[in-house]
């Protein structure tokens, strides 16, 4: 079993996941977190486990992903058995729901592309009818609607929860509120340094950056090329109601607790991550639409928070090659892929096991063609 030491600077979804999946395979990890004062993603993030329409441009992401939530239901078990900490995980399927022929179609054409391409991705058009027999509260504006058999939702923070719960049982140490603004390796030793700003430091013989939107600038420390920006998502919630919404759908879900979470939005503001009137009244009407029982329902909170998106959407899994033992992770979807993070993300670099098969296009290096224009579909 590896006694290497690990640094992973950040303490989110996806830093908290690669550390676990470290640490549960004998590495000593210490996490490195902002704590309250950072940018979390998973406070902004709508909680599906979701597989369908993913990858639509990159094929190895499609896959990705659909092994992603195949292992989701063994991470749920284990932390729940490990911590006691209920990360909400409901796989029973999910709906995307349109309200015009064109996006439906659309919806369509895009999942059955994604199916050819990669393969075991089942899906099912449904209209109007068909629809209401699963989701019965729904309103007239759908037209028509998608159903995936591998998706489900969770509650994101208290996946995060039980993450770290899990760090901790596992021997990592988990140090909150420090703000890592530089990162460097010894080339005589090939141990790494990272620096605080209060001029804290920590050394390690690995080093990932996990680090959200914060990871372009240390990155570039290590010989790591990581562009990322932020987009910002506003959601609501609603008091608690008895359950009327069986599956998760793309525009509103019911939690375990009987509370409707609204979302979301993809806004390119910078870092704001205020809430506006604007978003609010769109997020609320379109969920209005869509389940007419929430008309006369309560709003009890509205947040927004921002999250990380590399230039073309997909994440970036990066090794460096000046500074060997060094990895970026950027990521926008860290509960859908939790559990691949924990258990293949993890060990990889953590030296346990190689790196997975055809991984590369997801390195970093596919933007850097001064030439080359991307486009995301978030």
């Amino acid at each position: 079993m590896s006694k290497e030491h690990m640094i992973v600077v950040g303490g989110g979804l996806v830093g908290a996941a690669i550390g676990y999946g470290a640490a549960r395979r004998g590495l000593k990890v210490t996490v490195l977190d902002q704590g309250d004062a950072a940018l979390r993603a998973s406070r902004g993030n709508f909680g599906l486990v979701w597989l369908s329409s993913k990858g639509g441009g990159m094929p190895r992401y499609a896959q990705w992903t659909r092994d992603a939530v195949r292992q989701w239901p063994e991470l749920h078990r284990e932390l729940l058995s490990l911590t006691g900490v209920d990360t909400g995980l409901e796989q029973t399927g999910g709906f995307w729901l349109g309200f015009s022929e064109k996006e439906v179609q659309a919806r369509a054409d895009l999942l059955e592309k994604i199916n050819k391409a990669v393969g075991d991705i089942p899906y099912q058009m449904m209209g109007p009818a068909e629809l209401k027999q699963h989701l019965p509260g729904l309103g007239p504006k759908v037209v028509g609607g998608s159903f995936g058999t591998h998706d489900g939702h969770a509650n994101p923070l208290m996946l995060l929860r039980a993450l770290h719960a899990g760090l901790k049982m596992k021997g990592a140490d988990i140090i909150s509120g420090v703000d890592v603004v530089a990162v460097s390796q010894d080339p005589g030793t090939g141990k790494f340094t990272a620096r605080s700003r209060d001029g804290q430091s920590w050394n390690s013989d690995r080093l990932v950056l996990a680090a959200g939107i914060g990871i372009s600038e240390l990155a570039s420390q290590v010989g790591l090329h990581a562009p990322t920006r932020p987009t910002r998502g506003q959601v609501l919630i609603t008091e608690r109601l008895k359950p009327f919404i069986p599956y998760p759908t793309n525009k509103a879900r019911q939690t375990k607790e009987g509370s409707v979470q609204i979302g979301s939005t993809s806004e390119d503001v910078g870092l704001d991550d205020r809430t506006t009137p604007d978003k609010i009244s769109w997020l609320a009407e379109r969920a209005v639409d869509t389940f007419p029982a929430l008309k006369d329902v309560r709003l009890v909170r509205a947040w927004g928070a921002i999250r990380p998106l590399t230039p073309d959407g997909y994440p970036v899994y990066q090794s460096s090659t000046t500074c060997p033992g060094a990895y970026a992770v950027i990521c926008h979807s860290g509960v859908t892929l939790a559990a691949i993070h924990a258990y293949v993300i993890g060990p990889w670099v953590g030296g346990i096991t190689p790196s997975p098969p055809n991984f590369e296009g997801f390195h970093s290096d596919r933007f850097l063609d001064p030439n080359a224009s991307f486009t995301h579909d978030h």
